[in-house]
C-alpha cells in the first residue's frame, strides 16, 4: 500500500492507495510542533484505527508547502516505517511542464492539484483548491502549467472577519439560507460564501476569456469547496481528493 501525505498550512491530509483504489484517509493538525517520534506513532495509531497495519504501507508520497515540519516528518517515516519517502519537488517527473515566469514558486501543493486534475480530466483545465488560500491553475491541452490567482481563503477571510473587528463573533461557515442577512451571523456568512461564489466566476470567467482557450473544464477541490460548487455552473466537477489522487499518479510516474 501507498501513503499519500499532503501537508498543508491548517492539515496534514493523509490517504492510503491500495494500488489505484484510496482505502481511507485521516488528518493532523500542521500547526501543533511533533517530534519523529510522535509522527510514526500517530500515524500507526491513525492506520490501526482504521484497520490498517503499519507493515501493509510499502511506500510513502509526500507534497509539503510546510518546510519546518519535513525533517522530523521524513524521520518517522524512517524510523518507524522503513520507507525513505519520495517528496514532491524540483526534478521529480510529474508529466505537467511548468511555463509560468518564476516555476521554482510553484507550490507543490499547485502542482499536485494540477497533475490530478490534468489526468483525471483532461486539459485545458482549471483546477480551484478551497484550502488555507483559494488557487486558480491553469494548465493547457499541453499540460503546460502557465498561470495562476491566489486569493485568501474562506478560513482567512473568516478570521479575518472576527479577530480584527472587535464586535463581530466567530461563526459557523456555511451558506445562509437568503442573501438578504437581516442579522450579523448571517450577514457575514452571506459575505463569505457568496463573495466567494462571486470571486470564483469572475476569475474564472476572466481566465478562460484572456487565455483564448476552448472547452475549458473546471475543477474544484478543498474542504469548504464543496459548498462553492453546488452554487455554480462554472465549476463542473468537485473531487475532494483530487490532491491525493495527484500524488498517486506522480508516485506511479516515478515508478515507470
Amino acid at each position: 500500500m501507498l501513503l499519500a501525505i499532503d501537508v498543508g498550512n491548517t492539515n496534514i491530509t493523509i490517504g492510503v492507495f491500495d494500488k489505484e483504489k484510496l482505502v481511507t484517509t485521516f488528518r493532523m493538525t500542521t500547526k501543533m510542533q511533533r517530534t519523529s517520534d510522535e509522527y510514526g506513532i500517530t500515524i500507526i495509531d491513525l492506520l490501526e484505527h482504521n484497520e490498517i497495519s503499519h507493515n501493509e504501507i510499502k511506500d510513502a508520497i509526500i507534497s509539503s508547502v510546510v518546510p519546518n515540519v519535513m525533517h522530523s516528518l521524513c524521520s518517522g517515516m524512517i524510523k518507524y516505517f522503513g520507507i525513505q519517502p519520495m517528496v514532491v519537488e524540483p526534478g521529480v517527473k510529474t508529466g505537467i511542464r511548468i511555463t509560468s515566469e518564476n516555476p521554482a514558486q510553484i507550490g507543490a501543493d499547485r502542482i499536485v492539484d494540477a497533475v490530478g486534475a490534468y489526468e483525471l480530466y483532461g486539459g485545458p483545465v482549471v483546477v480551484i483548491d478551497y484550502g488555507t488560500a483559494t488557487t486558480y491553475d491553469f494548465v493547457n491541452g499541453n499540460g503546460d502549467f502557465f498561470a495562476g490567482v491566489t486569493s485568501p481563503g474562506i478560513r482567512i477571510s473568516a478570521k479575518a472577519l472576527w479577530e480584527d473587528a472587535a464586535k463581530l463573533p466567530e461563526i459557523e461557515i456555511k451558506k445562509p439560507s437568503t442573501i438578504l442577512a437581516r442579522e450579523t451571523i448571517s450577514s457575514m456568512q452571506a459575505g463569505l460564501i457568496f463573495g466567494q461564489i462571486g470571486q470564483t466566476e469572475y476569475i474564472v470567467k476572466n481566465m478562460i476569456k484572456e487565455s483564448g482557450l476552448k472547452d475549458v473544464k473546471v475543477v474544484a477541490t478543498g474542504g469548504l469547496g464543496k459548498i462553492i460548487a453546488n452554487e455554480t455552473k462554472y465549476i463542473q466537477y468537485y473531487n475532494p481528493t483530487l490532491t491525493l489522487e495527484g500524488m498517486r499518479l506522480i508516485y506511479a510516474k516515478q515508478k515507470r
